[in-house]
């Protein structure tokens, strides 16, 4: 359970940053008359207008967030995720927080998280993965956006922010396209469109 989490989020990052590179690569010949049409409904990453209302509430490795907050509205919290450990029981503890770190999200119309990730074998071991997360959703403006920062694989960064860095001598104009959804080593962001709500749209 604990690799097949791993291998997911490589996979979505692999996967968000391919639907990224085919978005721009379609805006980049936009003025081509056989070019496909671009996806409206993906754009870079912002913050969600919701955020400076924000009362940050701030959880250490494996602790579980208060039943109460599950009425909080908007919702944001900051997780430490560093010790996913396999020789100290930093990957148990972390398993078993998660379903009420999950559970906790699922009245709130406006959700924000931040998270900090490291996962790793052995403690003091060269991580497998690491990352800075953002992830947030309003559901009555029918948004949701996320973002992944000093994002690394054995070390190494992996991101659209490398993919620019690798093509910007001889790609510059869709360097420049891709630049919107990443700039620095590790980077990847965009928003998304969300389904309707009824129940979000009536509250506002």
């Amino acid at each position: 359970m604990f690799l097949t989490r791993l291998r997911s989020s490589a996979a979505a990052l692999a996967l968000a940053t391919a639907v990224i590179a085919g978005l721009s690569a379609g805006a980049a010949h936009a003025d081509e008359p056989e070019s496909q049409p671009s996806v409206s409904n993906v754009s870079p990453f912002t913050e969600p207008g919701f955020s400076a209302t924000c009362a940050w509430h701030q959880f250490g490795e494996g602790e579980k967030p208060p039943w109460w907050l599950l009425m909080t509205d908007p919702l944001c919290l900051e997780y430490a995720k560093r010790d996913i450990t396999a020789d100290n029981g930093g990957a148990l503890r972390f398993l078993v927080a998660e379903p009420s770190r999950f559970a906790i999200t699922m009245l709130t119309c406006h959700y924000y998280q931040k998270d900090h990730w490291s996962i790793q074998a052995t403690t003091g071991a060269t991580p497998w993965v690491t990352w800075d997360g953002q992830y947030w959703w309003d559901k009555s403006a029918r948004r949701a956006g996320a973002r992944l920062a000093n994002f690394r694989i054995n070390g190494q960064t992996a991101g659209v922010g490398d993919v620019v860095a690798v093509l910007a001598a001889s790609h510059p104009d869709v360097a420049e396209v891709l630049r919107n959804y990443g700039q620095s080593a590790g980077e990847t962001g965009l928003t998304v469109d969300l389904p309707y709500d009824l129940r979000c749209a009536l509250t506002g």
